[in-house]
């Protein structure tokens, strides 16, 4: 995997990757982080086809696969703070919900091992390489994992905007918690839904009716944190 960008590839360098190969151009080498890197020079044309995108900021870096982690360590925590993603398709939401988690000291981000967008190289731009320090697991079946879960000691919430829900300020969110958020458009499916303890939305009060998946990971993060005490 070839990312690219400042942040990421910083962060790789910094993260639980092998990272073999590293290309800046001559703008970006003076960049003091670089500093005993073992970087080889190449104009912005190269580190495009290099990286394929435009966005490289002038540095990229042959990455190896991204490790993913064994979901069943997620729980292990009383207190573990998980967060599922029910099927997204685009890899700049994934990565900005990732930056969310990372930022919130969540214990990590599960995804579907099918039909949801995975941690690409623009997943790790849009996350400002927070994926190479997140724990982030995919699963086969996401709503059988949330059964999993909660016979684990965790509580399910949905994130959805329907009769079914409850104001997000209402629940308890101490102990195990799993929060799930639905894909672009469609939100949470039937059996995801079903699977939750309970439903949760954000209030709306202006005439949009729903907020960015990632912006409302955000609030809803940071709101639980806050009902828990530390925030």
């Amino acid at each position: 995997m070839i990312v690219y960008g400042r942040n990421p590839v910083r962060e790789a360098l910094r993260g639980r990757r092998d990272v073999k190969r590293v290309w800046v151009s001559p703008a970006a080498a003076g960049e003091e982080w670089l500093s005993g890197v073992d970087a080889e020079r190449a104009d912005a044309s190269a580190l495009e086809r290099l990286c394929g995108s435009p966005d490289h900021q002038g540095v990229c870096a042959d990455a190896g696969a991204y490790p993913y982690v064994d979901v069943a360590r997620l729980l292990d925590q009383d207190d573990a703070l998980v967060i599922c993603l029910d099927e997204i398709q685009d890899p700049h939401n994934l990565g900005a919900v990732c930056r969310v988690a990372e930022s919130a000291g969540a214990t990590g981000v599960v995804i579907p091992a099918r039909r949801s967008a995975e941690v690409t190289p623009a997943a790790c731009k849009a996350s400002a390489g927070a994926v190479e320090h997140l724990a982030v697991a995919q699963v086969p079946n996401l709503a059988n994992w949330l059964g999993r879960a909660k016979d684990a000691g965790a509580w399910v919430y949905g994130a959805e905007v329907s009769e079914a829900a409850v104001p997000y300020h209402q629940p308890d969110y101490r102990g195990r918690v799993v929060l799930v958020l639905g894909s672009e458009g469609r939100g949470l499916r039937p059996r995801v839904a079903a699977g939750c303890d309970a439903l949760v939305c954000l209030p709306q009060r202006g005439r949009v009716g729903s907020l960015n998946v990632s912006t409302a990971a955000a609030a809803l993060v940071y709101g639980m944190l806050h009902f828990r005490g530390g925030g």
